[in-house]
């Protein structure tokens, strides 16, 4: 039996109205199936249920609204299905389009924010470590576990709204301390280091991790010590891509795992698992669907959404190598980060050399881009785990540098072919 505040109890007879009371009403039934004996107050919500799935989705979001219901912590959304900032790129049916710029508007007549980002860790106010959330979207679910310590389940659509009606989300799972501590230790051996091709191989770490920890909390070591916040990013959305991974803990880089010790809570790993440089290898090629020399029809980055620090990277990679873009060259990122971009004049740079920047949405989600007969390079793990099966296109799946170099050939290129 959940035990239940006054509070709750006024929300549940519907003294707070029929949104909340309807919101309560299911996250009382969710709490009840997860185990939890009480709910928790949380600081913030991230939304995943803006993409359009179907009438169901928007049927939710308007009864809701229709009852009159009111975001009551700090609400964050995810990508929808179009980009509301560049309605010209949707290639989608028109009743498509009306039902999901009508989902994304529901959700701000609720009091989101209206962010429209799988990257909300990039806004400039973000968890801390220690509170208490309820997000969705698997990536941003795992970089606030991990990289800022902030405690959250794998909430998904609906439930993550009837947290931020409620300000309220099930005590159980990630949100207690004990719950937390690492069981499966990866031991990582000879990491590549190449600073212009690194970033693929956190990727595929991630990917190996998530198919290989199963329902555990993974432990890594071995890292280099100057790894990026993005770099962490990557790793842990493959990792949520390929498993079920909520949190993992890096050993001397995340906040709750300044050693193996802690971050095992002083017991020894259930399990131990060493990863090569030819492991990553091999996990890298699984997703590779393309041979160096074919045609290539695009490049799509930022998934999760590029960030500042990995705009500035391409944007030295674009000078490095220089001359015009043979294929349209997709960056995902939030309107946000376009924002700044457009202000400090790197937007206008980067178009220049040929960049397309796609935000609100991801171009593996809903139908952007113009060419996918041929080959689409990208250098996100999580881009190349979904766009096979959603958008039907053969992946190279390559480093940012590899992407540079290949937009400018038209064709596949990896580092030394």
């Amino acid at each position: 039996m959940i035990s239940l505040s006054p509070n709750d109890r006024r929300m549940l007879d519907g003294s707070h109205g029929a949104a909340a009371a309807l919101a309560m009403r299911i996250l009382v039934r969710c709490a009840d199936v997860m185990g939890a004996e009480r709910l928790v107050d949380i600081e913030s919500a991230h939304i995943d249920g803006c993409l359009y799935h179907g009438q169901t989705s928007l049927d939710f979001v308007e009864r809701l609204v229709a009852g009159g219901g009111k975001v009551v912590v700090p609400t964050t959304l995810n990508v929808g299905s179009v980009d509301l900032i560049h309605p010209e790129l949707f290639r989608g049916g028109e009743a498509l389009r009306q039902d999901a710029e009508r989902l994304m508007q529901a959700h701000l007549e609720l009091g989101c924010e209206s962010t429209f980002t799988c990257a909300p860790y990039q806004l400039k106010h973000r968890p801390r470590l220690g509170q208490q959330i309820a997000w969705a979207e698997s990536n941003a679910i795992v970089f606030a576990n991990s990289v800022l310590g902030a405690r959250t389940n794998r909430y998904g659509d609906f439930i993550d709204l009837c947290a931020a009606l409620t300000g309220r989300a099930p005590y159980c799972g990630l949100h207690l301390p004990e719950n937390r501590l690492g069981q499966h230790l990866f031991d990582v051996v000879d990491f590549p280091s190449d600073p212009d091709g690194r970033d693929i191989w956190y990727a595929a770490l991630g990917l190996w991790v998530g198919r290989h920890a199963g329902a555990s909390i993974p432990v890594i070591t071995g890292l280099p010590a100057d790894t990026r916040e993005d770099e962490l990013k990557a790793l842990g959305a493959a990792a949520a891509s390929s498993g079920a991974i909520a949190l993992f803990h890096a050993v001397g880089l995340t906040p709750e795992a300044a050693s193996l010790e802690t971050a095992c809570g002083g017991r020894p790993p259930s399990h131990t698992m060493t990863v090569t440089a030819a492991d990553l290898r091999t996990m890298r090629d699984s997703l590779n669907q393309a041979r160096p020399g074919d045609a290539l029809a695009a490049v799509s980055v930022g998934t999760p959404h590029f960030s500042l620090e990995e705009c500035a990277r391409l944007e030295a990679l674009l000078a490095r190598q220089p001359g015009p873009l043979a294929v349209d060259f997709y960056v995902n990122t939030s309107r946000y980060i376009l924002w700044e971009l457009e202000a400090n004049g790197a937007a206008a740079r980067l178009r220049q050399a040929g960049v397309e920047f796609v935000t609100d949405t991801c171009t593996y989600l809903t139908p952007i881009m113009r060419d996918t007969r041929g080959v689409v390079m990208t250098n996100s793990g999580k881009w190349a785990h979904y766009a096979p099966a959603n958008i039907g296109v053969q992946v190279a799946y390559g480093s940012l540098h590899d992407c540079v170099r290949s937009a400018r050939l038209g064709k596949v290129a990896f580092d030394g072919q």
